[in-house]
């Protein structure tokens, strides 16, 4: 339990709350970088996956200014999206996709996670036979 306080209560359900909030627009911001380099620019009239995805930032209720501070950044930077094969125990295949600014420190990021956890990656086209 959380106590006798009332405010302890409420600051437990609301850090759930936030911490979930905060995972949903994180990806809804990364998706709208993606959708402004895929698609061609930052005008949704012009661009149809970022028409989709900012509908969906919509229903997700993200503030206006998240919105734009996304699509400020999705236009200074270069990003790219990139898929890593891998085994994990078993020999489970695995499909990575990431979205980075720096392949290098991905791939060794992506790595450092499959040798944790009793696996290996593998190059392009092991998996995806």
């Amino acid at each position: 339990m959380s106590g006798h306080s009332h405010y302890s209560t409420i600051k437990r359900a609301k850090e759930a709350n936030d911490a979930q909030r905060g995972k949903i627009f994180s990806k809804l911001a990364r998706e709208i970088s993606i959708a402004v380099r895929e698609g061609g620019g930052e005008d949704p009239a012009f661009n149809y996956k970022l028409r989709m995805v900012l509908e969906k930032a919509k229903v997700a209720n993200m503030p206006k200014d998240n919105i734009e501070r996304a699509l400020e950044k999705s236009a200074g930077r270069a990003l790219e999206q990139v898929t890593y094969e891998g085994f994990g125990p078993g020999g489970v295949g695995f499909m990575v996709e990431a979205v980075t600014d720096n392949r290098n420190r991905t791939s060794q990021e992506i790595k450092n996670i499959f040798d944790r956890g009793g696996g290996s990656l593998a190059g392009p086209g092991a998996v995806s036979f």
